[in-house]
């Protein structure tokens, strides 16, 4: 859920320090925010790159980015990512709230479970992303993205502001606390249960995909949620400020390698995970991206939730565009290519995130295509340096995932 822009221009040149900056890093004036750990990360050798507001690590010392891609999807690697907003939401009526500015179906979810989720504005396009977790029937501890921030404190702020004022809220009112400062760091990998197991006398084989625990990690009770953003195994812990360090230190011996923004979104990408101002935006409808499964069957004909008729017109009538993967021949198409159909003569749609993928060793992307369009195996034409390239429609994920299901 935590995004990035693919913004290499190569693998050499992410290496070399020649970093050139997309729009994802470009930030409001003022000083860069900077979460608990950055002193750890200038100790540890860190490049960091502006983002989403943030100084963050790109790079750790001399590894690489393909270096570090490989490290996560064969043995284990830990990322900050601390500059997620992090938000517990109480009260009587909450998960009448969340259902209202989501559309996923909180009421059945189980406690201590996940859902990905998206809060909409009132047209059905995605303000953000989010992963929303019950913790109980009037508990929510919600995860947003950095560089939406404002727009989501804000939008909860005002939507608030209308539920606890409205006949809605007669059972009780809703209130929302913001974790400021709190660290989160996600540790992720095919060794990454062996090496938090050896830290815990928690069974970790209790915690399945999608589950979360207060788990005692060495005389710390940390909020543990087993997922994240590789496509492999791992675990997102909340830590309270004061011990961000200490239990970050913890999680970073051998074999863990500390991993930056590089290599997280050529991770993500080969999961086919979107990533919040690449592959959505506000005038993309969850429809539209694929993601029609996080909104609950019974919701999307009965559901009272913000933004409902514009989705409900796309399920009823198919969405103008799809989102959909892609394998190219040749060069790798980054952000903004053009794609058009087999004969390149037709525009059909854009590409809004590609890499030349690690494990592959292919050309992979995701983007948007006209309906029809977007079936398995259509060959389409993108344009990459100045040429038409050959490509074709490509199922996600691109490597398969690893998620321990039980």
């Amino acid at each position: 859920m935590t995004f990035l822009r693919s913004a290499f221009t190569s693998p050499r040149r992410a290496l070399t320090g020649k970093w050139l900056v997309s729009r994802a890093y470009a930030t409001p004036s003022g000083q860069l925010r900077k979460t608990g750990l950055y002193d750890f990360h200038l100790e540890n050798g860190a490049k960091m790159v502006p983002f989403a507001g943030y100084s963050m690590p790109l790079l750790y010392g001399d590894v690489g980015q393909v270096a570090s891609h490989n490290h996560v999807r064969n043995s284990v690697g830990l990322f900050d990512v601390g500059h997620m907003v992090q938000s517990n939401f109480r009260g009587p009526t909450t998960t009448q709230f969340l259902e209202w500015i989501t559309p996923s179906s909180l009421t059945s979810l189980k406690p201590y479970s996940s859902t990905l989720s998206v809060i909409l504005n009132e047209a059905g396009g995605i303000i953000d992303d989010t992963v929303v977790t019950k913790h109980a029937a009037d508990a929510f501890y919600v995860v947003t993205n950095a560089g939406r921030r404002d727009r989501d404190l804000a939008w909860f702020k005002d939507k608030l502001a209308e539920w606890n004022a409205s006949e809605r809220a007669k059972d009780g009112k809703v209130e929302l606390e913001v974790l400021e400062d709190w660290g989160l760091v996600a540790l992720q990998g095919p060794k990454a249960a062996a090496y938090l197991q050896a830290l815990t006398s928690f069974d970790l084989k209790e915690l399945t995909f999608g589950s979360s625990a207060f788990v005692p990690i060495e005389g710390f009770n940390l909020h543990v949620a087993r997922g994240g953003y590789t496509g492999e195994d791992g675990f997102e812990i909340s830590i309270p400020p004061q011990h961000t360090v200490e239990v970050t230190k913890m999680l970073s011996n051998s074999p863990v390698q500390l991993t930056g923004l590089a290599a997280r979104d050529s991770l993500r990408l080969e999961a086919g995970m979107c990533l919040y101002g690449n592959d959505l935006d506000e005038i993309t409808t969850p429809v539209e991206a694929g993601l029609t499964w996080v909104i609950g069957k019974e919701r999307r004909e009965t559901g009272n939730f913000i933004g409902a008729e514009g989705v409900r017109a796309h399920i009823k009538n198919g969405p103008p565009r799809r989102r959909v993967g892609f394998v190219i021949e040749d060069a790798p198409a980054r952000q903004g290519a053009k794609i058009y159909d087999e004969s390149g003569n037709e525009e059909v749609g854009i590409i809004t995130s590609g890499i030349p993928s690690p494990t592959l060793g292919k050309n992979i992307a995701m983007g948007y295509v006209k309906n029809g369009q977007h079936k398995k195996g259509t060959p389409v034409q993108v344009h990459v340096r100045n040429q038409k390239r050959k490509a074709v429609v490509t199922p996600m994920p691109f490597v398969k995932t690893n998620y321990w299901r039980g």
